[in-house]
């Protein structure tokens, strides 16, 4: 896929909203809090500053940001696992970041009556059933994306976009 594929897809849901997995929303909170961050806590090691900048500019895109409350428990109790100090200074910046997503959710008790519970979980469920031709679903999660997809719910892998020099 080329990264004028990506554009037309993020235009496409500019005004609708975004979607981004928990692994992904943890990295921008991070980075929000400390750019050193990310490179040293365990959680989002696996990312790069240009990382959290090019998640920054997609979010700063979209006119909605949509989470669940099951993606801000797995990012709440992942961000639990910082130290001291960090921790109250980071839990402040979650907390204000919190009040300007749009929350959105099915019931859990709905949610893990589905194939995909059993297969993803919760969280991935709840992703699943909220997006479909609603939001535009951004994750790195491999088989989450290629179940999107196989679901024809619109999403992007971040891996494949985060080289491309997109303009946004």
């Amino acid at each position: 896929m080329s990264d004028d594929y990506h554009v037309k897809l993020l235009s496409k849901y500019r005004n609708k909203g975004l979607l981004l997995d928990s692994n992904l929303l943890l990295l921008y909170f991070i980075g929000l809090y400390d750019y050193n961050t990310i490179s040293t806590f365990k959680r989002t090691t696996k990312y790069t500053i240009e990382d959290f900048d090019i998640i920054s500019r997609i979010i700063n895109f979209f006119d909605r940001v949509i989470t669940t409350p099951h993606i801000l428990t797995e990012i709440s109790n992942l961000s639990g696992q910082l130290s001291g100090k960090i921790k109250s200074h980071y839990f402040k910046i979650f907390a204000e970041q919190i009040k300007l997503l749009e929350e959105n959710s099915k019931p859990s008790k709905d949610l893990c009556d589905g194939k995909c519970f059993r297969k993803f979980g919760l969280t991935d469920s709840g992703i699943v059933e909220i997006s479909r031709d609603t939001y535009l679903v951004m994750t790195d999660d491999l088989p989450l994306s290629g179940y999107l997809q196989s679901q024809r719910i619109d999403v992007i892998n971040f891996n494949h976009i985060r080289y491309f020099d997109m303009d946004i």
